[in-house]
């Protein structure tokens, strides 16, 4: 188990700071004319939005049904359209609309850290703890070009603001203690020092559980314990300028009831420098500069973690390090032109990765042998202009020159090409209104995008299409043409949205399970990729309505289809129709909520076909789970909130779950099921 970073001192130095201001708590109440509504628990996509609809912010300093995310993809799970495919208790890869990995972009501070895992153990989201973040904003579809290689599916972004501060109060901050069932123990701070003039802000957390049980009292191997510490100092010698130089540091480790190893070490530095200066004329309003290093260095094994036992092809202890550096660069100016709003800028991403393994921890003696080199170059333009009060016109055009080096010494004697250059066009055009008293809003954008398969289609499969000589020159760029729409509709105790897409993929990279001459994942087969035609199609929608002054109730479902049109057969690893609804109780200084989601049977599905991570294994069983929770306000500054999740401790298995591994004692192709009944309280403080 880990040693370097147990944050001991940090349990002491919360239960401390809430002591002392529980000990407080009277004085304060009888000072206090009016008390602040309680705090109410995230369970649904309840958060505020831009651009009618299509953008989506959310506050993860918030406490969440179900317990508190470890992870990001257990966050945005919350989020209607995101899905996770998991492997054990966390660091599970995020899905939205039924796509996965690079299609959806992910953002930290607008820095990219992409993880190193063939097989995507550590994905982007397992470096992420969501609480350490200010704000988390999901812009649906290829409907901006503003980063580099845009993500087709989504783009998420991770952020943190500038902190700022009173004149009587040279510090702020957060911290919080989640306790859960299965010895989930949880601890966040974040705090802030500083003046008008200069900032320090440390965000540490730690995340630690074991493994826990189903409905039926069966034990998922799925223990983890992780931990994150950034570190940011800020320079803002006046109110138009900003300098920030931040360091990080993590390291985890997961058990993995679907994978036939597990994370034995999830280690990212990262360093970065950002300046932003506003005002610089009279059409010139900012710019924006950053460059941020990260390296990642991950280590699975099959014998740490667990009681080593022979299974998928391993017959000996063994261990596999991955390694990922990565830089990302940008450079961005926004102007304004009577009704013209321009923002235009260039990027670059440079990433390298490499790996060793061996018996046992033998690793560590070898040297490491890179295999791949990805780098990027990107210019776009983003324009938004007011065609009318009530109408606004936002268009985006990109171009990114991209080259991925093949550095395997297995393909320079072969004689394979070992070089792909592309340059990459994506674009959009969106459409927003809104009546004249605000109560309707709507959105309706046409998008285009072209991906370069990324590190996972282009080396880990075992081959590509027909006739190619090698994955690495086996697979061409996607292409998607998408189409969405959204209304958001809100008068009186009324509020309802809808967000609905069509799209056309060309060269969709589909990953396709079977026995290989050469190479093999569990359950004995391993994943080919080739390119096939692919229609996606599907909705998010949510009504809520205030029934009293303390009474609301919200309902969203989420549906995406989707259909492999060279093949005639449905799209893999597509979750199932999802209902959530949520009733509370919003009293002044508590609430109470109770919290359904009811999951559909995915009758759509392709045996053996997916992504790098998973693939349709058989139709799913539909299920629900009914969920409990509340809040107290305790002061101004303390918050309590408790849940119960899975109260019927019902058995189930998400549609997107792995096969749980031979060597645990799952039959061939059984999937693991999700957690039971869970129980949890957390306790946070503002100051």
């Amino acid at each position: 188990m880990l040693t370097f970073f147990r944050l001991q001192p940090l349990t002491a130095a919360i239960t401390l700071a809430f002591s002392s201001t529980l000990a407080i708590a009277h004085s304060e109440q009888q000072d206090e004319p009016t008390l602040q509504l309680a705090p109410i628990v995230v369970t649904a996509q309840n958060e505020y939005t831009e651009a009618n609809g299509l953008m989506i912010h959310a506050d993860p300093k918030q406490p969440i049904q179900p317990i508190p995310a470890s992870d990001g993809a257990a966050y945005l799970k919350s989020i209607a359209g995101f899905n996770s495919i998991n492997s054990g208790g966390t660091n599970g890869d995020i899905t939205f609309r039924g796509l996965f990995g690079s299609r959806i972009k992910v953002l930290t501070d607008g820095s990219e850290n992409l993880g190193a895992c063939p097989s995507r153990m550590d994905a982007p989201t397992s470096y992420i703890s969501p609480e350490s973040y200010d704000r988390i904003t999901v812009i649906k579809g290829p409907q901006t070009v503003a980063y580099a290689n845009t993500g087709s599916a989504a783009t998420v972004m991770f952020e943190r603001d500038v902190p700022r501060f009173d004149a009587d109060k040279p510090y702020q901050g957060q911290a919080s203690v989640v306790i859960g069932s299965f010895g989930r123990i949880d601890h966040n701070v974040d705090v802030a020092v500083g003046n008008d003039h200069f900032y320090s802000r440390l965000n540490a957390n730690r995340s630690k559980s074991n493994s826990y049980q189903d409905g039926d009292g069966k034990t998922v191997p799925s223990a983890w314990e992780k931990w994150n510490a950034d570190l940011t100092l800020g320079w803002t010698p006046d109110t138009d300028t900003h300098v920030e130089l931040k360091a990080g540091k993590s390291d985890g480790e997961a058990e993995y009831a679907g994978r036939s190893m597990d994370g034995a070490k999830f280690a990212r530095e990262s360093l970065g420098l950002g300046y932003t200066q506003e005002n610089l004329g009279q059409y010139f309003k900012k710019l924006e500069a950053q460059i941020d290093y990260s390296f990642n260095d991950h280590v699975m094994d099959n014998f740490s973690l667990r009681e080593f036992t022979p299974s998928g092809g391993m017959s000996m202890p063994m261990s596999s390090n991955v390694s990922r550096k990565t830089i990302n660069a940008r450079l961005a100016g926004t102007y304004d032109w009577h009704k013209l709003s321009i923002k235009s800028g260039v990027d670059h991403q440079y990433n390298q990765h490499a790996s060793r393994s061996g018996m046992g921890n033998s690793y560590i003696d070898a040297g490491r042998s890179k295999d791949m080199q990805f780098q990027s170059s990107g210019i776009f333009t983003e324009i938004s202009y007011p065609l009318h009060p009530q109408y606004q016109l936002v268009t985006g055009i990109r171009a990114d020159h991209i080259e991925v080096k093949d550095l395997r010494e297995a393909s320079k004697i072969s004689g394979y090409n070992t070089k792909l250059a592309k340059t990459l066009p994506s674009g959009f055009i969106r459409l927003e209104s809104e009546n004249s008293d605000a109560t309707l809003k709507s959105y309706v954008g046409l998008g285009y995008v072209e991906r370069m398969p990324d590190y996972w289609e282009l080396f880990s499969p075992v081959h590509g299409n027909a006739g190619s000589s090698n994955t690495f020159n086996g697979v061409n760029p996607e292409k998607t043409t998408q189409l969405d729409l959204g209304l958001q509709y809100e008068q009186g105790a009324l509020r309802g949205w809808t967000s609905i897409y069509a799209g056309v993929i060309q060269d969709y990279i589909l990953m396709s399970y079977h026995q290989h001459a050469m190479g093999s994942m569990s359950h004995g087969i391993s994943a080919g990729a080739k390119n096939v035609d692919a229609r996606i199609a599907g909705a998010e929608a949510g009504l809520a309505y205030q029934f009293t002054d303390r009474i609301l109730a919200d309902a969203s479902l989420a549906y995406a289809w989707g259909e492999n049109h060279s093949e005639h057969s449905a799209l893999a690893q597509i979750a199932p129709l999802e209902g959530r609804f949520n009733l509370r109780y919003v009293a002044d200084r508590y609430s109470l909520g109770a919290y359904l989601r009811a999951v559909a049977k995915q009758n759509r599905i392709a045996y053996h076909q997916g992504n790098i991570v998973g693939y349709d294994l058989a139709e799913s069983k539909r299920f629900s789970t009914l969920s409990f929770n509340a809040s107290y306000r305790l002061n101004s500054s303390v918050d309590l909130s408790v849940g119960i999740d899975n109260v019927l401790n019902k058995t189930y298995a998400e549609h997107l779950n792995k096969a749980g591994n031979a060597g645990f004692g799952y039959a061939s192709e059984e999937q693991f099921n999700s957690i039971g009944r869970n129980y949890w309280t957390r306790l946070s403080m503002k100051f």
